[in-house]
């Protein structure tokens, strides 16, 4: 894929922090955008006893990673890039593992989304350092904020698990 323009902007990062930043959150667009659409399928499709309060809670989850979507868009148009945000994009480059299509029952729903919320949590807390790294501390702390968000959820994910 072709890198997009960057815009003329009056914000002081440096060119090339700006670029390094907005690649990066190009990425996490694409995987978080992958993350929401696969929470809702799971929301869509649970099955099983406990219905009613994992259908409620993979609905709250998808909006709550729907708003990270928008953080992250919104930052890299803020840095003068053009955020990748449609589901073409982001099946493009997502990092996630594919939806298992034969996932219905209750458990296999949260365990596969526990799978994929720890995949995200991890990769946004590498660039939380990536983007202190190159010099850009606000992204950085949008990461954070993302990463503090995600870590709840992967706690009520798993604690559906705990026997």
């Amino acid at each position: 894929m072709a890198r997009p323009k960057t815009f003329a902007t009056k914000n002081d990062l440096a060119l090339g922090v700006r670029e390094k930043a907005i690649a990066l959150l190009n990425q996490h667009l694409a995987d978080t955008s992958d993350l929401y659409s696969q929470t809702k399928q799971a929301h869509w499709n649970v099955k099983g006893m406990h219905f009613f309060q994992l259908h409620e809670l993979f609905d709250k989850l998808a909006e709550e990673v729907e708003e990270y979507i928008d953080l992250i868009a919104e930052r890299a148009t803020a840095l003068g890039g053009t955020a990748l945000g449609t589901v073409r994009m982001a099946a493009e480059t997502s990092r996630l593992p594919e939806y298992p299509r034969d996932a219905v029952d209750g458990r296999q729903q949260v365990e596969a989304l526990t799978a994929r919320f720890a995949t995200l949590a991890k990769t946004t807390r590498a660039a939380i350092h990536a983007a202190a790294s190159f010099g850009d501390v606000d992204t950085s702390d949008l990461f954070t904020e993302v990463s503090r968000g995600l870590d709840k959820h992967l706690w009520f994910l798993e604690a559906h698990l705990t026997r």
